[in-house]
């Protein structure tokens, strides 16, 4: 009779074992999609307040054609690459940066566009907006670690190859992308 109840306490632990570590793993899995949808709404942000600012800047700064057409076409290529993952939409969004980088640089050489209301306030919201791109990053990228090290390390491990969770790639920015360019006219 003791027996047959330490081989059902044995199973009971088994199962529960089983269910926490499960259970777990969805959690974190979870946790990365929901921190990938907050990088996605940011980003969505960014991309949305970009043509307002190349409007401001078109009336100042008409002769700067190729430095507007790039960040248009880093717009592009950004929203494009959404569906792409975290690599190549990363890869996208650095091109975006230092293109906006440009535009900023070019409101040093425009002394009423600088002043311009409607181009300091759109600034001022694309800031903002990158500040909560970097957090969002960041924890999005926590939760790809702590998931990525849950599915690797044992005993989840096995649990995590029975149901085919897969490792996740990190939202990395481009290194050096924290310098701020030099622009020369």
């Amino acid at each position: 009779m003791t027996a047959v109840i330490i081989i059902l306490v044995i199973i009971v632990v088994a199962v529960l074992f089983f269910v926490f570590a499960y259970n777990g793993v969805v959690r974190l899995r979870n946790r990365v999609e929901s921190a990938w949808s907050q990088i996605s709404v940011q980003l969505q942000r960014r991309h949305d307040l970009i043509p307002n600012l190349i409007e401001t800047v078109k009336g100042y700064a008409a002769h700067e054609r190729q430095t507007l057409e790039a960040v248009v076409a880093a717009r592009t290529g950004a929203v494009a690459a959404q569906q792409s993952g975290p690599e190549a939409q990363a890869q996208a969004e650095n091109v975006l940066t230092g293109a906006l980088r440009q535009l900023f640089a070019l409101s040093e050489s425009y002394p009423d566009l600088k002043a311009n209301q409607n181009f300091l306030s759109l600034q001022e919201e694309l800031t903002a907006t990158e500040d909560r791109v970097a957090y969002a990053r960041q924890f999005y990228n926590d939760s790809v670690q702590k998931y990525n090290t849950k599915i690797q390390t044992f005993p989840t491990v096995i649990i995590a190859g029975m149901f085919n969770f897969t490792k996740r790639e990190f939202f990395e920015a481009e290194q050096g992308s924290t310098e701020v360019p030099k622009v020369q006219f």
